[in-house]
């Protein structure tokens, strides 16, 4: 299990920085992570990125609202999540088209060129499957492996026990591989 200890980050000094160089630190540090986070709840590259400007927009209206009670990467990816949900939620939502995956493979100079296309495409079943867990279980997949989050960090991002984090995540994994079993 993964365990972290610094609660605040380290990286960013909320009181020695102006508000504006505060939104671009923060900016510069999670806006491709924000961008993937958010399409994994809409599968749409463009929304996606739309999204993560409403993320930081909010970010700076409400900096002052930050209590260092959590890491802010942490309060970002709530806020990122909150908007997210708030989106499928409306009647705005025109998300059909999955545009690209939430997450590459990264190439491996060791494999062959067949054995990395064969890996490529189980990583993009792996996604296709993930992509299409219901959300309670994917956003827990997501916030765990792709964003590598501790069950800590997850439960206070989502507002759930540390058990019932725990439980999702291990029912998430089960179903997952369940389907892989089956072939999809």
């Amino acid at each position: 299990m993964k365990t972290k200890t610094n609660v605040v980050s380290p990286e960013i000094n909320l009181h020695n920085l102006s508000q504006e160089e505060w939104l671009i630190q923060i900016m510069d540090m999670y806006q491709d992570k924000v961008i993937r986070l958010a399409y994994t709840y809409v599968k749409d590259r463009k929304l996606a990125e739309d999204l993560a400007q409403e993320v930081f927009v909010k970010c700076f209206i409400h900096k002052d609202n930050f209590r260092n009670e959590s890491s802010v990467k942490t309060w970002v990816y709530s806020i990122t999540i909150n908007l997210c949900k708030d989106y499928l939620r409306s009647g705005w939502k025109k998300y059909i088209h999955v545009i690209d995956r939430f997450s590459k493979s990264k190439p491996t100079s060791a494999l062959t060129p067949e054995l990395s296309i064969v890996q490529k495409s189980e990583h993009e079943a792996l996604a296709d499957e993930v992509l299409k867990l219901p959300l309670k279980y994917r956003e827990v997949i997501l916030l765990y492996y792709y964003k590598e989050l501790t069950v800590n960090e997850i439960s206070q991002i989502l507002n759930k026990k540390e058990a019932t984090v725990r439980t999702i995540l291990q029912r998430g994994r089960e179903m997952l591989r369940r389907k892989l079993e089956k072939g999809g």
